[in-house]
């Protein structure tokens, strides 16, 4: 861990910790100083994260919840106040992918996709932000996609609710930026990460599905966790002091 990182002494509750961005984000977070409250509902894979950080010297924190429960959530802000007294940054990261185009969609499919993908982030801001009011400040981020910019096939609902993250963020930068809150958005691009695996797997031909991923991004590669976990440290930290309602495109030109 790095004692005077760029986030030295700062705490941070970060959702969709267990894989992925979201895990890369904690390992980095907490190296550069940050006490780290890692929420997910993977509990075994939350527990290796928090061994990992532990081992590195940081200090983190493993808290099982669902980021759509409005009971957990307040739980989880809770915890986290009693633990360290304050928040200074909520990367609200937790999401998941569906595909499908929308007339073979349950209601069932929509509901869970927006209660994941936007109700979390909106039940997570409401539980922080008065302790931000009350602190003078703090820092949201949240994962919104490429897709919210440029759509894909078969990700009508993805990309509604990716949408629905981006204008979230901006109408929330607007409403807090006199209480010097900053929030901002970040729009990953194709991303190799254990979900993105896994849903190659479940398209068959995984090497022929890889391709066309990668053909949509001019970079023509994959981006990787670590590099999203760099985005992310930079919006939250204090080099992008000037930086509120961005819409921070990570995504190997995949936007253009």
């Amino acid at each position: 861990m790095s004692i005077g990182g760029k986030l030295a002494g700062k705490i941070a509750i970060i959702t969709g910790s267990a894989a992925g961005i979201g895990r890369a984000s904690c390992l980095l977070f907490a190296k550069e100083g940050a006490h780290v409250a890692a929420v997910d509902c993977d509990f075994e894979g939350n527990a290796s994260l928090i061994a990992q950080i532990r081992n590195d010297g940081g200090t983190a924190e493993p808290l099982t919840a669902d980021v759509a429960c409005a009971s957990d959530v307040d739980r989880v802000v809770e915890h986290v106040l009693s633990r360290w007294q304050r928040v200074d940054i909520l990367f609200n990261n937790a999401g998941i992918v569906p595909g499908k185009k929308v007339h073979t969609l349950t209601e069932e499919e929509w509901d869970r996709a927006f209660a994941i993908n936007v109700k979390s982030m909106y039940l997570f801001s409401r539980a922080v932000i008065p302790s931000f009011l009350q602190q003078g400040g703090g820092v949201i981020l949240n994962t919104s996609s490429t897709t919210a910019l440029r759509v894909a096939p078969d990700r009508a609902l993805y990309t509604a609710t990716k949408g629905a993250v981006l204008s979230l963020t901006k109408s929330m930068a607007v409403d807090y930026a006199a209480d010097n809150i900053r929030v901002n958005c970040l729009c990953p691009g194709t991303t190799d990460t254990p979900s993105l695996r896994a849903r190659l797997s479940a398209g068959g031909n995984t090497e022929e599905m890889t391709k066309k991923f990668i053909a949509r991004q001019p970079l023509r590669r994959l981006g990787n966790s670590e590099e999203m976990a760099q985005a992310a440290l930079y919006l939250v930290s204090d080099d992008a002091s000037f930086v509120t309602g961005s819409a921070f495109q990570i995504d190997g030109g995949m936007s253009l």
